[in-house]
């Protein structure tokens, strides 16, 4: 699979050795080859847990997704350095997946492993690029789509989008008495796009989430934007006809298990099938 950065196209950098059972799936569909102007069927905004496990789920059921990441490296990053204590579905693809790691293993061994699992799907474009602005207009073959501004320039277009941004609307980090504008490990907060919700009538209303100490590392605190629940007809942001919103990013999104939970029911609403001990 490759990678647009901006303009430029760059091969996948993850090792072979990634590779490993059930990493990667052929569905006998050709991978998604996406050019300048491409209509993806779901763009989904975030790579986080439920960003990753809400692509699978559109993509094994034969759909053409779009995952943005503002940063590869931070693919389904963990609030913690380990797996332990980790409440994963277990009829998930991230429950599956991190049950064949071995006992012991690390974040970012889970990290390196579910990004493999993402670069490996057919149908799922993994891009690295920052969404600045979602409009919303008509398609040429009738009804709406959507038209996601980047950061970098280039413009994508999909006929349903989904915020799945976690903690990075607007996301600040307070270390002590230290406060970055960014997410819980220094990623990049999403302000441009959370000021053009707000342009497009969107309430926000303000969260935050602490982490106690751990060895090796001091106690912080991530405050952040959420849509109201006032905005959300279910997973739908009512003031777009095809723009839905999952996981942190929503008032309902505050554990592991739940995330995955509505990844599965949103994936169900937007057209999957069920996974195996779902039916």
């Amino acid at each position: 699979m490759l990678y647009t950065l901006g303009l430029m196209t760059l091969p996948s950098s993850s090792p072979a050795s990634e590779s490993g059972p059930g990493l990667a799936r052929d569905s006998g569909r050709p991978r998604s080859q996406p050019q300048p102007g491409h209509l993806y069927d779901v763009a989904i905004v975030g790579a986080g847990l439920a960003g990753s496990e809400l692509a699978l789920r559109l993509a094994e059921a034969g759909h053409d997704v779009l995952l943005v990441t503002q940063a590869l490296d931070h693919v389904g990053n963990l609030y913690a350095p380990t797996l332990a204590g980790a409440a994963f579905p277990a009829d998930s693809h991230l429950g599956a997946l991190a049950a064949e790691l071995p006992q012991g293993a690390d974040s970012w061994t889970f990290h390196r492993r579910l990004k493999a699992r993402l670069e490996s799907t057919d149908g799922l474009h993994l891009l690295q690029s920052t969404v600045s602005s979602l409009d919303e207009e008509p398609a040429e073959d009738g009804g709406e789509r959507l038209r996601l501004g980047t950061w970098e320039g280039p413009t994508l277009l999909a006929r349903r989008a989904v915020l799945a941004v976690g903690a990075f609307l607007k996301g600040r980090l307070l270390v002590g008495d230290t406060m970055e504008d960014a997410g819980r490990l220094s990623e990049v907060a999403y302000d441009f796009l959370a000021d053009d919700l707000a342009r497009s009538g969107v309430y926000l209303t303000g969260a935050a989430q602490e982490a106690a100490a751990v060895e090796g590392a001091p106690p912080y605190e991530v405050r952040f934007l959420t849509l109201a629940g006032s905005e959300l007809d279910g997973f739908r942001v009512e003031r777009f006809s095809e723009l839905y919103a999952l996981g942190r990013c929503t008032p309902q999104g505050d554990s592991y298990r739940r995330v995955l939970e509505d990844a599965a029911a949103l994936a169900m609403q937007l057209g999957a099938r069920p996974s195996e001990g779902e039916a």
